[in-house]
């Protein structure tokens, strides 16, 4: 029990900073839901990078590399690092000015100001929302898991997976109840601080407990079946190319845009754009590496249970206390859901409560307790789904699927709203309308093909009966590798099984009349070997584009409010 009552602790830490920001806070929608605009430039930075690297970042991609490689880190890790700090400093920046200027608090509420889209602008808040509850689902996935792992011991485990991601929604959603923006974002820089610190530290130690992280490397390169992990073999050029598009959904996230909007000063946005390349490589290069590791020692493990697999290093190779501190440090990242639950909140409070009148009715105290109830509304929904979900997805391919793809198809939507005066409502709901399509399509392709998806040989076993010694042992499993293997039981695995296969396995097609147009591998549904993102971004695009030529702009007041001319651009600073 070691591991997870430091972890308890550092629970409670949390919950205190964020019942300190309560005491500091006022009952006001701004400083609820913004912290009155006044975030300095290491918390704007540290949060803004922290709401960012939830349990996808660090559990999910590690899982990832797990199953196919080092190639990871280069489908996300690589291509994050140079979109996501432009378009938070091209986007970001503007979003932020706008919002200072004319007092917006969601991006829904600029659209609507925008365009003068009052009910389209409410079908974008609902879908903004929907796409985003996934992404929280996968933070109290990874408490559990996370808790789950580092509490089982020799075969008996202290802490469930269903308590532990109760424990993780309850306290998440206990400090954003109390202090809203400003405990989220103090909370976040704790976080962010101490994941960084202890990543760093949980590379080295494992490195230093195994022996050195180059043999590993030199097992894997120099048997056949693994050796693909260390090279791009195991997924394909279409899908390497489509990981490119992720990374602008970044400020399409709710929390992302809404976090933009909290910084004190623009100028703290340039210590941003430097630093978060350096801090996104600082987490996904550990996680990466760690996970290819893992498929050395741990092999055979399924999608669900790759995800917690620096976990399992941690409690194989490492004392029961330094396992519980390293442990915390991943509690951090996982954790990160807070914002995404606040910006949830925000958007029933302000793009739905009170542009419906709620505000007025009431009062804005009424508006701050009314988005409180439906931080608890949201924390109970995503635990009840997370144990649905239990062992059924892996966390990366669940955001990949469901957040990521449509947040980033929405993305022509902020960009014409922002720099293309003749863009309408129009075209933002023909975009709208085609990302609602086609997450629904890839949900019932996904539905109706998992019968059919290619499954990765289990790995062949042998059962274990007793020591050569004579004396009896536990019944167990252990993976045979083949002639001249040898086992490791001191980390209770083999050191060159292989880990689901060295090749890609090949995708079958689930309407078989159309060709290849819609391709079933043993995760994701693909179009022409693409992912759904690919053609979802360029479509959204296109129909941006051509429909707001088809259709009447917006009054030329409206047009002149976000596109002054240039001498009074520059005196408002937009």
């Amino acid at each position: 029990m070691n591991p997870a009552i430091i972890v308890f602790i550092y629970l409670a830490i949390v919950l205190y900073i964020g019942i300190f920001a309560f005491r500091k806070g006022k009952e006001s929608g701004e400083d609820f839901f913004l912290a009155n605009r006044s975030l300095g430039p290491y918390v704007f930075l540290l949060s803004l990078f922290g709401t960012n690297m939830t349990a996808f970042a660090i559990l999910g991609s590690s899982g990832l590399a797990y199953r196919q490689g080092i190639g990871v880190l280069g489908l996300m890790a690589s291509s994050s690092a140079m979109v996501i700090p432009l378009t938070i400093f091209f986007i970001g920046t503007r979003l932020w000015a706008l919002g200072k200027k004319h007092g917006h608090m969601t991006q829904v509420q600029f659209l609507r100001d925008r365009w003068e889209a009052g009910g389209i602008g409410t079908f974008i808040s609902v879908l903004t929302a929907a796409m985003l509850v996934p992404y929280i689902i996968i933070g109290v996935m990874g408490g559990g898991q996370t808790l789950e792992a580092i509490s089982t011991v020799n075969g008996r485990t202290w802490v469930s997976y269903e308590f532990g991601g109760a424990l993780v929604a309850v306290v998440v959603m206990s400090y954003v109840f109390f202090g809203g923006m400003r405990g989220t974002a103090w909370v976040n820089t704790f976080q962010t601080v101490l994941f960084l610190c202890f990543g760093t530290l949980a590379f080295i130690l494992l490195a230093q407990s195994i022996g050195g992280f180059g043999s590993i490397m030199q097992q894997l390169a120099s048997n056949p079946r693994t050796a693909s992990l260390l090279a791009r073999d195991r997924m394909s050029a279409e899908e390497f190319f489509s990981y490119m598009f992720i990374p602008l959904s970044a400020i399409m996230f709710p929390h992302i845009s809404i976090m933009c909007l909290t910084a004190e000063r623009i100028s703290h946005f340039r210590k941003t754009v430097i630093w978060y390349p350096l801090c996104i490589i600082a987490i996904w290069a550990p996680s990466v590496y760690l996970g290819v590791v893992g498929a050395a020692l741990f092999p055979g493990l399924g999608p669900g249970e790759s995800d917690d697999i620096i976990i399992r290093l941690l409690t194989a190779n490492v004392g029961p206390l330094l396992s519980g501190i390293l442990g915390a440090g991943i509690m951090a990242c996982v954790m990160a859901s807070d914002s995404q639950i606040l910006a949830l909140s925000t958007i029933f409070s302000e793009d739905l409560f009170a542009y419906y009148g709620g505000k007025e009715r009431f009062s804005d105290r009424m508006q701050v307790w009314a988005g409180r109830l439906f931080i608890v509304l949201i924390a109970l929904v995503s635990y009840w789904v997370a144990l649905k979900l239990k062992d059924r997805a892996g966390i990366f391919e669940l955001a990949i699927r469901f957040a990521f793809s449509g947040f980033a198809a929405l993305s022509p939507i902020m960009l014409a709203a922002l720099f293309w005066k003749r863009s309408t409502k129009w075209g933002a709901l023909a975009a709208a309308l085609w990302v609602t399509g086609c997450m629904g399509l890839n949900w019932y392709l996904q539905t109706i093909s998992d019968p059919i998806a290619p499954r990765p040989p289990a790995p062949a076993v042998r059962p274990v009966v007793a020591q050569r010694d004579g004396t009896p042992a536990l019944a167990r499993s252990e993976p045979v590798n083949g002639p001249g293997a040898t086992s490791s039981r001191a980390t209770g695995a083999q050191q060159n099984a292989p880990a689901g296969g060295a090749r890609p396995i090949k995708p079958v097609q689930i309407f078989p009349q159309y060709g290849d147009l819609f391709l079933r591998g043993p995760v994701n549904v693909t179009v022409y070997g693409f992912l759904p993102v690919f053609p979802m971004v360029i479509g959204s695009a296109v129909l941006m584009i051509v429909v707001s030529l088809l259709t009447p702009p917006p009054g030329q007041a409206t047009i002149d409010k976000y596109f002054p001319p240039r001498r009074d651009a520059q005196q408002t600073g937009v």
